[in-house]
C-alpha cells in the first residue's frame, strides 16, 4: 500500500487526531500457518475489517509464522478493540474456510500481540520495516 509520509490528521465528530501503530501478532506456537491461500484470505478479512471499522491499514506483510500491521485507528474507537475484532473474526473464519487449520491448532492465534505506538520514529522507517520482511 502507498501511504503519504507528511502528516495527515483524520477526524471523526468530535475528536481530530493521528493515532498510528505498529501491531504484530502470531498464530499458536508459532506455527507457520500463514501461507498458500491462507495469507491472501487473511489480508482480504483484516482489510474488510478495518474498512468496516473505520480504520487505515496503512502497511500489512503476513509471513508464515506471524503477522506486521501499521495501521491507524479511532482513538475513541481503540486499537484494542480493533486488534481484537481483527484476530477473532479471522480465525473464525479462517477456520471456516480453511479446515486443516481446525485439526493442527485448538486457536488459530495466541492471545497476546505486541502493539508500538509510531510517534517517534518517522513512518517512513516503520513502512519499510514492514515491507521488507518478506526478505529478511
Amino acid at each position: 500500500m502507498m501511504y503519504n509520509t507528511i502528516m495527515e490528521y483524520k477526524s471523526n465528530r468530535n475528536v481530530v487526531y493521528s493515532c498510528k501503530y505498529h501491531v504484530v501478532w502470531c498464530p499458536k506456537y508459532r506455527r507457520k500457518v500463514l501461507v498458500g491461500g491462507v495469507e491472501e484470505r487473511l489480508k482480504e478479512i483484516l482489510l474488510a475489517i478495518a474498512d468496516e471499522r473505520r480504520a487505515e491499514i496503512i502497511e500489512m506483510e503476513v509471513m508464515p509464522d506471524h503477522v506486521h500491521l501499521l495501521v491507524e485507528v479511532d482513538p475513541q474507537f481503540g486499537i484494542h478493540r480493533l486488534v481484537k475484532q481483527m484476530k477473532g473474526w479471522s480465525s473464525r473464519i479462517l477456520r471456516q474456510e480453511f479446515p486443516w487449520l481446525r485439526s493442527r491448532l485448538p486457536s488459530l492465534w495466541t492471545n497476546s500481540y505486541f502493539v508500538s505506538t509510531v510517534g517517534g520514529a518517522p513512518l517512513a522507517v516503520i513502512k519499510q520495516y514492514i515491507e521488507n520482511q518478506k526478505s529478511v
